[in-house]
């Protein structure tokens, strides 16, 4: 595979095109009488027309064919992947997931679309405020088929097995320990290379943005130099009425057949692109004196409520790091939230829970239930002693925190056969330190 290239820098205005077509690129207008080599001009909006400039989102596509030469969309099967809150019974407890099973291609093909499975969510895509999290399971690649996302945005984390993603704006090609980023409406395909997982947080009505710093001052976490936009590349590929091109639509999957690749694309500009970034550019903030910090301290992305300082869903990472606080129970603290909590783990072991939390699985700590670190976790940190310590080293976990409370859905809960159902019990051999004659 080729090295592919990539334009740095997060929410860019980028210009591109693909080098076998110099100047297809309209000078000085968006959308000229006749277009460069017979071009088809189209814009793709990603907000209003009248949203503040600072946050308007919108791309210019010069294509080979536009995106509306298609078949009627038709209802297709929907596999596990859903929106319906209430198809379970609420769920209050602290749940923990073994990691999520991936069908050998000689049992079931799926692809990255017939594996999508959706584990938890809240609200609603039709009025464009909610979350979803979905597990992709997948051993096949997307052959003349491809996705867009009507609902809202993808921040896709690879677990296992890299993703060569080719979009209308060129190719991703994205690893574990990296993530990417296709953004509401943004046509897609993905190749796998053997059995491949991974982790979606989906969220309606709200696009991705870098946290904001405050007295961090202007440098720190994911500095937008590090974020990867791809370059153009097209195909002018005829497929005689077997194109699919799948809708996730209102919620639920819809196809259409076309005769085409959609990845017509042969010139681009705009700042509404897809996008990725490696986990291992965080530039981590951390406490060097006493306490623990609160884990927001780590979100590399958010997607922002109408309430300040409040977010739809947080992406947030626990990377390798040094820990130096003194006098400080250094691990995370016991916790009840107004927040929901879903972790993950990419690789390695997680140091609150270094047993049973593992790379592929997950956990669910939900609005207000209490969780912190398990019996063995706090005993020796309890006792040990304070000198400087890498921490989390070779380790990758990352947190998709939500303003919503979330219900799980019925493969999350049965389905999936990956729930564990003795995960309470890591709390059962806390005992009562207390003793009121020794302070």
């Amino acid at each position: 595979m080729a090295e592919l290239k990539y334009m740095p820098g997060f929410g860019n205005e980028c210009v591109s095109e693909d080098p076998r077509c110099p100047g297809a690129l309209p000078e000085g207008q968006n959308n000229p009488q006749v277009c460069p080599y017979g071009l088809y001009a189209e814009q793709l909006s990603g907000s209003a027309f009248t949203c503040p400039r600072s946050t308007n989102k919108r791309s210019w596509l010069y294509r080979i064919l536009p995106s509306v030469c298609h078949k009627p969309f038709k209802p297709m099967d929907q596999g596990h992947l859903t929106h319906n809150w209430d198809e379970a019974e609420a769920e209050p407890n602290q749940l923990r997931w073994k990691p999520f099973g991936i069908p050998r291609a000689s049992e079931k093909k799926l692809d990255f679309v017939s594996g999508l499975h959706t584990l938890c969510g809240a609200g609603e895509p039709k009025s464009r405020n909610g979350i979803a999290i979905h597990i992709f399971t997948c051993n096949t690649s997307m052959i003349n088929r491809c996705f867009y996302n009507s609902d809202g945005d993808f921040l896709i984390v690879p677990q296992q097995g890299k993703l060569l993603i080719t979009t209308e704006f060129g190719k991703l090609l994205v690893e574990p320990n990296e993530i990417c980023v296709i953004q509401q409406g943004m046509r897609f395909s993905v190749e796998v290379f053997g059995e491949t997982r991974g982790y979606i947080l989906e969220v309606y009505g709200a696009h991705f943005e870098l946290p904001d710093l405050g007295p961090i001052g202007a440098n720190g976490l994911a500095n937008p130099r590090d974020f990867l936009v791809p370059v153009a590349w097209y195909e002018d590929r005829q497929i005689a009425g077997d194109y699919t091109v799948i809708s996730k639509y209102q919620g639920k999957l819809f196809s259409a057949q076309q005769d085409f690749s959609p990845f017509n694309v042969v010139a681009w500009h705009g700042n509404y692109t897809p996008y990725k970034y490696n986990l291992d550019n965080f530039m981590v903030i951390n406490s060097v004196a006493f306490d623990h910090a609160d884990p927001s301290i780590f979100t590399v992305l958010t997607a922002k409520s109408i309430r300040p300082g409040v977010a739809l869903a947080d992406f947030v990472i626990f990377p390798p790091r040094w820990g130096v606080a003194n006098n400080t129970f250094r691990p995370p603290y016991y916790h009840r939230n107004c927040m929901s909590e879903f972790m993950g783990l990419i690789k390695g072991r997680y140091e609150a829970k270094e047993e049973g939390f593992q790379p592929g699985g997950g956990s669910l700590h939900s609005m207000m239930t209490p969780h912190g670190p398990d019996a063995e976790c706090f005993e020796k940190a309890s006792k040990a002693r304070l000198e400087p310590e890498r921490v989390a080293e070779g380790t990758m976990a990352f947190m998709f925190e939500s303003s919503f409370s979330m219900a799980v859905t019925t493969w999350g809960l049965k389905t999936s056969s990956c729930l564990d159902k003795t995960y309470y019990k890591c709390w059962e051999l806390l005992k009562s330190h207390f003793n009121p004659s020794c302070k």
